[in-house]
């Protein structure tokens, strides 16, 4: 079961793109709660609350306890939007859960031990990482902040895919409900192709001497 983390918020009551840039100019987030049969309530943040939060992957994909005024609701981050330059967060949306029933989240994939493999040490050999993160379904109680893959006993030539993730108790992967051919790669270790043949052939058909032109019969 992942930590919860509590994030501290304000009602708000208004509204609108001047309502939402005096907050920003104030240094806070306008952001809205809603779901859970519940109506949206908009609310704001301290920037700096949000910022030092965003720097964990927790924030985006665990359950937090959202404390508004006083009033816990549990919720999960599901829209942001960022300023296109600037370290500032615009605005964000989230979404109220009810405990008893599954929810879908991405959940950041953590590689193990990819160092100490035999694919690892080997020269020439390169590992590809096709997913960072995979979509899973469960009750908020069993929602993991982060999935393992240990990478220990990876070889030269070895796939692995989302159906050999091992997956804490109660987690689904959602990709997996759709059949055979959504089990995606999420590692591969492929030997780097060495370089043509043909090329030292080519230089050294460039290397040898031209032949000398032939004399012209009187």
């Amino acid at each position: 079961m992942a930590q919860t983390h509590e994030i501290k918020a304000e009602s708000r009551k208004d509204e609108g793109k001047g309502a939402s840039r005096r907050l920003r100019r104030a240094a806070y987030v306008p952001a809205v709660v809603y779901g859970a049969g519940q109506p949206p309530q908009s609310i704001q943040i301290e920037h700096n609350t949000v910022l030092l939060a965003a720097k964990h992957e927790w924030f985006f994909s665990s359950v937090l306890d959202l404390n508004v005024d006083g009033k816990v609701q549990k919720v999960l981050v599901r829209d942001w939007q960022k300023h296109p330059f600037k370290q500032q967060m615009m605005h964000m949306d989230f979404l109220r859960i009810d405990e008893s029933h599954a929810i879908r989240v991405n959940v950041p994939l953590h590689f193990l031990n990819q160092e100490k493999s035999a694919a690892g040490k080997t020269s020439g050999v390169v590992i590809s990482h096709n997913l960072t993160e995979v979509e899973i379904s469960c009750l908020p109680k069993d929602l993991p902040e982060f999935i393992e893959l240990d990478l220990a006993d990876l070889k030269p030539g070895d796939i692995i895919h989302l159906s050999q993730l091992t997956l804490p108790k109660g987690v689904e992967i959602v990709a997996l409900h759709l059949g055979a051919d959504h089990d995606t790669t999420v590692v591969t270790a492929n030997a780097v192709k060495g370089e043509s043949e043909e090329a030292p052939a080519a230089d050294a058909a460039e290397a040898a001497p031209a032949a000398a032109p032939a004399k012209d019969k009187k």
